[in-house]
């Protein structure tokens, strides 16, 4: 089953405008395919699947390495779809656009910021965990510049 969703997703992408999770497991459910938004996430992060802006200026996935120009370079994607950043004790905190803090975090962690102990992304927040406060300090300074 999954290797038919898997195939029926790369369609949906190919075919589509597809701009986020949602819309892509609402089409699923209109082909046959009821699944869950966690089991989405996993499929879009096992195909590799990556952000682009189409020619009509929609934000929607691909498959990796098939932008024609348009895939937004890291530092750029960041940019754009970052809207705050602050911090706590060792811990900074992005908030995005909706459906963009994975597409973010992937930017984030492909930057390769030293001291960064992991990750989390949900739908419009980032979680990074730093090693310690000064840290945490010092790459927030680093992604208010890139913003």
């Amino acid at each position: 089953m999954r290797k038919k969703r898997l195939s029926e997703i790369l369609s949906i992408v190919r075919e589509m405008e597809i701009e986020n999770q949602e819309m892509l497991l609402n089409e699923l459910k209109k082909r046959g395919f009821v699944t869950t938004q966690a089991t989405v996430s996993r499929d879009v992060s096992y195909m590799r699947l990556e952000k682009c802006i189409s020619e009509s200026g929609v934000s929607r996935y691909i498959e990796r390495g098939v932008g024609n120009g348009t895939l937004l370079n890291d530092r750029r994607l960041f940019s754009q779809a970052v809207k705050r950043i602050d911090y706590a004790v060792n811990t900074v905190v992005l908030k995005c656009d909706p459906g963009w803090a994975g597409a973010s975090c992937a930017a984030f962690e492909k930057m390769n910021f030293p001291h960064t102990v992991g990750t989390i992304a949900g739908d419009d927040t980032v979680f990074i965990l730093m090693r310690s406060e000064k840290d945490a300090k010092e790459l927030y300074a680093e992604l208010l510049n890139i913003l």
